[in-house]
C-alpha cells in the first residue's frame, strides 16, 4: 500500500477560474486562478515566476470567500513552487501572506 502524503494546505481551497493581475518586482503579468483559499493559491500564467520570490496580486474575490460580496482585493504571497504545464503557461503554488481589501472600482 502506497504511503499517503499529508495535506499541509491550512483550509480548503475552492475551485475557481478568476483573473488575476500579477507582480514580481519589475515584471507585471496577468493569470487565472485554478484553486484558492485565503492561505494559499495555484495560477497559471505565461511568465515564469521564480521559486522564492515575492509575489503582490490584484484579484476580485467572489462571494464564496468574502461572505457576502465580490471585492476587489491586494494580496501579497510568496511562491513555493513552479510547474511546467502543456502549452506556454507556468503553475505556480504560492503561499497567502495578507489580503488587503481594495476600494470597488466604479463599472467592474
Amino acid at each position: 500500500m502506497p504511503k499517503q502524503i499529508p495535506e499541509r494546505r491550512s483550509g480548503k481551497r475552492l475551485p475557481l477560474r478568476l483573473p488575476i493581475s500579477i507582480q514580481q518586482g519589475e515584471l507585471k503579468t496577468s493569470g487565472q486562478t485554478r484553486d484558492l483559499n485565503t492561505s494559499g493559491i495555484f495560477l497559471y500564467t505565461q511568465s515564469r515566476l521564480s521559486a522564492g520570490s515575492e509575489l503582490e496580486m490584484v484579484l476580485i474575490l467572489p462571494p464564496e470567500l468574502t461572505g457576502g460580496e465580490k471585492q476587489w482585493v491586494c494580496c501579497r504571497a510568496s511562491v513555493l513552487r513552479v510547474e511546467e504545464s502543456l502549452g506556454s503557461d507556468f503553475g505556480v503554488a504560492a503561499r497567502i501572506h495578507s489580503i488587503e481589501a481594495l476600494p470597488e472600482i466604479p463599472g467592474k
